[in-house]
């Protein structure tokens, strides 16, 4: 089947099943600037060489196996070419003493001073062997996934044609070099000039063996953390902030009752803090929400009545049940006069 030559692509296609949106593509070069890598054609840049490789197309139309835009050509052998040749200007004449008569002429050439003689180079340390990564064959692959490493680009078709006795993975241990213009692995000493030519080098080291789905990951042990939390409460709501860094928003689980939250929060590296905190006072499920930022989770809960909370989980020394949003300054610290919910335990010590 031929190969799509647009950027980006490079899949195999069947022309009886191509249409006007199958092939997915960058419809101009590639640009690598300052460490960043992306496409001229869209706005994308990254780091990783890996993840250049995985920029989605911006462009959507049709499979072609046509060859590529090339750049202008050199002019033809046809084209009269003119070529200036210049020579050394000649050296101003120099008056030179000779037995008290000052003789005009070229200053005598003074000769080249012995350059030092060469020192053996240094030797090199020994390169780190390159730990090779094995397929987990027990683990099925979708058809059309293409191999893993470096330089090979072959895809997935069947247990026999992709995982048997006579595949041949050929590709490039190392990893990509970009210097003054010329573009290589640093597995292999050849080096192009073209980004084209780049991806068409083959690989310098052959296997038996694709790489699909990599070696089975072994499962982290969960780590149970402690993170740090402060709360400040306003005239209707409680907001409660726990200090976790990098959570996962889609695993982040709080879950409110009347009088409890449940908290359970998952982070990098298999840390994860889980908090069942009971509340002072009722709050309203309904009402309450949480959101995950980067540095820390922000839980509200709306109040199931105007008390001020005097802590935030239920505690025996709290004897001051004061309620907001009254007038001539009663109700507050300070205040002369204090104003008491009618449901406060207060009115008891009467």
């Amino acid at each position: 089947m031929p190969v799509c030559t647009h950027r980006g692509c490079e899949k195999t296609y069947d022309e009886a099943s191509n249409t006007d949106t199958a092939c997915t593509f960058h419809p101009q070069g590639p640009i690598f600037h300052e460490g960043l890598k992306g496409w001229s054609c869209c706005s994308k840049r990254v780091i990783s060489f890996d993840q250049f490789l995985a920029i989605p197309g911006c462009s959507i139309g049709r499979h072609t196996d046509l060859p590529r835009e090339e750049f202008a050509p050199a002019p033809s052998s046809d084209e009269k070419v003119e070529v200036v040749e210049t020579k050394p200007a000649s050296p101003a004449p120099v008056a030179v003493q000779k037995n008290g008569t000052e003789v005009y002429g070229s200053a005598p050439v003074p000769k080249p001073a012995a350059s030092p003689k060469p020192t053996a180079p240094a030797a090199a340390a020994p390169a780190e062997p390159i730990i090779e990564e094995e397929d987990d064959l027990s683990v099925p692959v979708a058809v059309g996934k293409t191999c893993l490493r470096r330089g090979c680009g072959q895809t997935y078709v069947s247990e026999e044609e992709s995982r048997g006795s006579k595949v041949s993975c050929q590709y490039h241990p190392g990893s990509p070099v970009f210097h003054e213009g010329s573009k290589g692995w640093s597995c292999c000493p050849r080096k192009v000039l073209e980004f084209d030519e780049f991806l068409k080098l083959k690989g310098c080291r052959n296997t038996n063996q694709h790489l699909f789905v990599g070696a089975k990951k072994e499962e982290k042990v969960e780590e149970l953390v402690h993170c740090r939390h402060d709360w400040y409460q306003t005239q209707t709501h409680i907001n409660l902030s726990i200090f976790a860094k990098k959570v996962e928003a889609k695993s982040a689980v709080v879950e409110f009752k009347e009088r409890e939250v449940n908290i359970d929060l998952k982070m990098p590296d298999g840390k994860r803090f889980k908090l069942v905190l009971p509340l002072f006072q009722p709050i309203e499920p309904a009402g309450s929400s949480f959101e995950v930022l980067g540095t820390k989770v922000e839980i509200t809960m709306k109040k199931g009545n105007g008390i001020s909370w005097a802590t935030l989980e239920p505690s025996e020394g709290a004897k001051c049940w004061t309620t907001f949003g009254t007038t001539g300054g009663a109700g507050t610290v300070g205040s002369k006069v204090m104003h008491l919910a009618t449901d406060s335990p207060l009115y008891a010590e009467k």
